[in-house]
């Protein structure tokens, strides 16, 4: 039975684009991914930590993620130059998921997550992400962002706050009632890093001397991390540093860490591992698009999913946290030149090398600063514009952006993109509906009045099938002056669903009861395949005609039939009498 179902089902090849990129591999291209890989690690590198801090672990756990991850996205994934690592969109995620169920069940919720990817991936799902509509994708993006920047208040302004609840209410609560222990240090230092991250010229926009190419080539995060460590080193401020809260970064490679497999946690955390999941392939497929769109490639959705999900199998095993594509550093790694998942793999050991040779150095970087990096990166996130142009869009659109916005800030993503969904349905629905029409047609001189036709164009689906309930009315059929010969019109019909087809088929009946009979014209494709499986095509046999010309002249056939048997009749009762 499960052969027999895999045979039917079209399963994705697993083929990493790595394969074909080796294929015309040369020393010119290593050595562009060997200097790409080099500049993507060292952007990596804080916003690694930033995120595993923001999300409720040690900066480690973050570091630990694009490290592994970041190296078998590359290695294994479907895109040639995504980067792979711990991203801004999953920090309120796992967040909630730490304060909900532990940290030991953000393992499980990663693993289970990324097995939900692989077979995506491996289903050929990556193609349908495409139809989540814009509208839910900004609606969450700039929730998300908005509550990024809410979870960065506390470090940002040095508040004297154990730990941040994790919903809206509760941290704006928190916030309002300790913003009298607000430091004037941490404050300070965070308002110069945000502003030099911001303003920092990129490498490869800058032109000019040498020197100042060569400054400009150094990542604005990579220097606030420095400048502020050493700030915080030589003048002894009173901030607090990844060493004072979590006591520095071990200076070794990650230990294997067995999660305890429980059926009934695992069935708790169902939801979060879809969420993660769902959440996940939305951002390194948006991520990849964006790349397609840079180099005039295109990456294949499925493999890319295949390569998030084993990623996502195996980095919790090593204290990681979930991981997907990143906009940012995908961005990077273009700009400075990679050609292939090689400069992925080469940013990744990139930061192990960080890890093993300068660990104790991060023990003085302050809090203050990172959070300056996360509120950066919330704020370029977030496409505020669109909230600006919501005037002049669609009350669709404007309705589905604004509920999954305020469902995201206020609840959490699986609920804001549940509903978003049902509300662009719903207007889909009603979109679809009013876009069907069923119209009386206008009959020839010639055609007598026991025959109707009606035009039917669109898609007739469960939406839109009341349209159909003027025609099929039962009362109309059993009226004195109800037509003998009833003509639908299928030329401009797009589509039609099961619901419709029944409706169709019991109308076809309750005609032929009265001794009426029913004509479709000019059905093709999809209408036509209905009609076929459905056996109502081979039940109206040559009642089913091609255009509206030949139901005319089939129309004439059964009048001139019905009369000759009506005649006959008539003749058979009078001879009897």
């Amino acid at each position: 039975m499960a052969r027999e179902f895999m045979h039917h089902v079209p399963l994705a090849k697993f083929h990493p684009v790595l394969l074909t990129c080796l294929k015309e591999y040369d020393s010119r291209m290593l050595s562009r991914d060997i200097s790409a890989g080099l500049t993507v690690g060292m952007v990596a590198l804080p916003l690694a930590m930033a995120f595993g801090i923001a999300s409720g672990v040690p900066p480690e756990s973050g570091l630990y993620t694009a490290i592994i991850a970041g190296f078998l996205i590359s290695l294994l994934g479907g895109c040639r130059v995504q980067i792979g690592g711990p991203a801004g969109a999953f920090v309120v995620i796992i967040y909630g998921i730490i304060a909900q169920y532990g940290l030991s069940n953000l393992m499980l919720a990663t693993l289970g997550s990324g097995v939900i990817l692989f077979l995506m991936g491996l289903f050929k799902i990556g193609g349908f992400i495409k139809f989540i509509p814009v509208s839910i994708v900004i609606g969450f993006t700039n929730g998300i962002a908005v509550m990024i920047g809410l979870q960065q208040v506390k470090d940002f302004l040095g508040l004297t706050v154990a730990k941040m609840p994790a919903d809206f209410f509760g941290q704006v609560n928190t916030i309002i009632n300790n913003i009298g222990t607000i430091n004037p240090w941490a404050f300070g230092l965070a308002l110069a890093s945000f502003l030099i991250v911001k303003f920092w010229p990129k490498g490869y926009q800058m032109s000019g001397p040498q020197w100042k190419r060569w400054l400009a080539h150094l990542p604005g995060t990579v220097v606030v991390l420095v400048l502020s460590t050493i700030i915080v080193t030589v003048f002894g401020l009173p901030v607090e540093t990844i060493g004072s809260k979590f006591g520095g970064i071990p200076q070794s490679l990650p230990s294997l860490q067995i999660p305890d497999l429980e059926w009934d946690t695992a069935k708790q955390l169902l939801g979060p591992m879809i969420t993660i999941a769902v959440l996940g392939s939305i951002e390194s497929l948006l991520c990849a698009r964006v790349a397609d769109t840079m180099t005039d490639d295109r990456h294949d959705p499925n493999q890319e999913l295949m390569g998030q999900g084993v990623a996502n199998m195996i980095v919790p095993f090593f204290g990681g946290i979930p991981a997907t594509g990143t906009i940012a550093r995908t961005v990077t790694n273009i700009k400075s030149g990679a050609f292939s998942p090689v400069a992925g793999m080469v940013h990744a050991i990139t930061l192990l090398v960080v890890i093993l040779a300068a660990a104790p150095l991060a023990s003085n970087i302050p809090l203050c600063a990172l959070a300056a990096i996360l509120v950066f990166v919330a704020w370029n996130m977030g496409n505020w514009r669109e909230f600006l142009r919501l005037r002049s869009m669609t009350l669709s659109y404007k309705a589905t952006l604004l509920i999954t916005f305020f469902l995201t800030v206020i609840f959490d993503l699986t609920v804001a993109v549940q509903f978003g969904l049902v509300v662009a349905c719903v207007f889909f629905l009603m979109r679809m509906n009013n876009l069907t029409v069923v119209e009386p047609v206008t009959l020839p001189f010639n055609v007598p009045d026991t025959v109707e036709a009606w035009h039917i164009k669109g898609a007739l689906f469960f939406g839109s099938v009341s349209k159909l309930e003027h025609v099929t009315d039962p009362a109309r059929i059993t009226s004195a002056s109800a037509a003998r010969i009833v003509i639908l019109d299928f030329t401009d019909l797009l589509n039609i669903d099961n619901s419709a087809m029944d409706q169709i088929e019991v109308y076809a009946r309750a005609l032929h009861r009265h001794n009426h009979e029913l004509i479709i014209a000019g059905a093709s494709g999809h209408p036509l395949a209905q009609l076929k499986r459905t056996n109502i095509a081979q039940r109206l046999g040559a009642n089913l005609v091609p255009n509206m010309e030949f139901a005319f002249a089939r129309a004439e056939i059964i009048l001139k039939e019905q009369d000759e048997k009506a005649a006959a009749k008539r003749a058979l009762l009078g001879g009897e009498a």
